[in-house]
């Protein structure tokens, strides 16, 4: 008998002063939700935080997350940028120290072929245990941008990591995994 595998666990972080005080309807947690609901084919779920700016409130969120909720994956939105409030990098290393520094490498490339602005963001990912932290952009179609760019490695790096195993729509985006043999 096969065992079915568990559905991946993914944590998605909006970091916004304004959002999480209700000033406006946070729409990049939503864009990242809605882009794993597209291009993600295996079962999983959306563990959603809104919350403020800030070192504290970042690294402690994605370490409830990970270590109480037992996400795989990890999202964050916001905070990226040169604003004294943006701290989610410093944040996310202090909680996640081990760094991938290819994914920022990849999102600011992708970005950067679509504004010069793009070099103000300050994106990576870092790892926390069996889970991946990666920081995105606040803006949704920058989210879709960035998540096209790294998209393809995600799959592989969480099965190295021993965490669930995600699968993706090739239509959308192609998953590679070396072959075996």
């Amino acid at each position: 008998m096969t065992e079915t595998p568990r559905p991946a666990i993914i944590g998605v972080v909006t970091a916004s002063d304004r959002a999480s005080a209700g000033v406006y309807e946070d729409i990049s947690g939503p864009a990242i939700a809605a882009y794993f609901a597209r291009v993600v084919t295996t079962p999983f779920r959306i563990e959603r935080r809104v919350i403020p700016d800030g070192f504290e409130s970042v690294r402690d969120t994605i370490i409830e997350l990970v270590d109480a909720i037992g996400c795989d994956l990890v999202l964050t939105t916001g905070g990226t940028g040169p604003s004294p409030r943006d701290l989610t990098p410093e944040a996310t290393l202090a909680a996640a120290p081990r760094e991938f520094p290819g994914f920022g490498e990849k999102m600011r490339a992708a970005s950067l072929a679509q504004t010069p602005t793009a070099i103000l963001s300050r994106q990576l990912a870092a790892q926390r245990g069996k889970c991946l932290v990666v920081n995105l952009p606040g803006s949704p179609r920058s989210i879709d941008l960035c998540l096209d760019a790294v998209m393809a490695a995600i799959p592989y790096c969480l099965d190295l990591m021993g965490a669930a195993r995600i699968e993706t729509d090739p239509r959308f985006i192609k998953a590679f995994r070396p072959q075996k043999g």
